[in-house]
């Protein structure tokens, strides 16, 4: 590797790392702003999405510069195409990210009802899920990724938990119906943030072992 194209690739990890550091920090706020009902922090998320989507951008276009100039072949190439998917699964965390922020914004000014599950629990796994699936990237780790993989069916499990418990909440309060429906969105955009680090983490296999292990469960663990 030249030492031209080395310092591209260092550039592009830093911008990656740090689209990942915001998207990751708007996770943890957006579960706040519901959890404590704080509608000025969901406000927070919500107008710094615009910025996430500016550095996706920013970063394929860098991508794509170093496609065009240095023809990069074999792992460098391959790192690349991960950074391009990864920086899309980002992107749509940070809109995820969002679509939680606003249910805690509804929820601060128009409910009262209590969290018929442990929705903060969920959220430490997911937002762990994510930090990994990044460091996997960042330190090429193939055993980071797939034991993200593997924590993807107990997200889900927890998901579909969520859902029975709002059903059951539901038929007790029918009066907070609109409240817990909003609820189980937001354990509905967990999941969604739970596949993406799950394709992130995908991606890293891919980088590192050289196998295609989407569809296969568990990243072919």
């Amino acid at each position: 590797m030249s030492v031209f194209l080395q310092r591209e690739i260092d550039g592009l990890k830093k911008m990656i790392s740090s689209l990942g550091a915001h998207v990751e920090e708007n996770v943890g706020r957006a579960v706040r702003a519901v959890h404590e009902r704080d509608g000025e922090l969901a406000r927070v998320v919500i107008d710094s999405d615009p910025e996430i989507d500016l550095m996706e951008v920013d970063i394929e276009e860098e991508c794509l510069k170093i496609l065009a100039l240095h023809q990069p072949v074999a792992h460098d190439l391959r790192f690349i195409i991960a950074v391009l998917k990864v920086n899309s699964d980002l992107e749509r965390v940070g809109d995820l990210a969002a679509g939680i922020a606003k249910q805690g914004r509804y929820l601060a000014g128009n409910d009262t009802c209590d969290v018929p599950y442990d929705l903060v629990g969920m959220a430490v796994k997911v937002g762990r899920m994510l930090r990994d699936s990044l460091d996997a990237l960042m330190e090429k780790d193939a055993a980071i990724a797939h034991r993200v993989c593997a924590a993807d069916d107990e997200v889900d499990a927890m998901d579909r938990l969520m859902y029975r418990e709002v059903r059951a909440a539901i038929r007790e309060t029918p009066e907070k119906t609109e409240g817990l429906i909003r609820l189980q969105r937001v354990s509905q955009n967990l999941e969604r943030i739970a596949d993406h680090a799950t394709n992130i983490a995908e991606d890293v296999i891919y980088l590192v072992e050289g196998e295609i292990v989407r569809h296969k469960g568990a990243c072919s663990d």
